[in-house]
């Protein structure tokens, strides 16, 4: 492998119901809601790259009711050597990152809805990010 996970936190969450009828009104319209990611990177410093990856629930269409939730997951990674190849290491940031660390963002989510009492959120266990990455570019 030319890079080994270092460390991964949860960076920032946001987790709004912003009143009574949108709690009672969100596993009915979950599934209005699509998944968004923003994916950046920053150089830390020689062979050593964080990666923010920021899993939104965006409505297809905005009403009063709606609720905000976004979790900001960061993951330091370290390279063996330099990546001189441009398009190899936008792969790492964009598909080989976001997809090792997949499972723990959703499970941040998941654990955040069932604390709040939603049992039956249901959110992809899998996302194809070289997909994502091949429809972006």
């Amino acid at each position: 492998m030319k890079y080994k996970i270092v460390a991964k936190y949860i960076k920032n969450i946001n987790f709004n119901i912003p009143n009574f009828k949108s709690y009672f009104l969100i596993e009915k319209k979950i599934s209005e809601y699509k998944i968004n990611f923003d994916i950046k990177s920053k150089k830390i410093k020689d062979k050593i790259l964080e990666i923010d990856t920021n899993l939104k629930l965006i409505p297809n269409k905005t009403d009063e009711n709606q609720i905000d939730v976004s979790v900001l997951f960061s993951t330091v990674i370290n390279f063996e050597k330099n990546i001189e190849n441009e398009d190899e290491l936008k792969k790492i940031v964009l598909v080989d990152v976001p997809s090792t660390i997949y499972p723990d963002l959703r499970g941040v989510l998941i654990f955040l809805f069932e604390k709040s009492g939603f049992k039956n959120i249901n959110l992809d266990k899998n996302v194809n990010f070289q997909n994502l990455y091949k429809m972006q570019n």
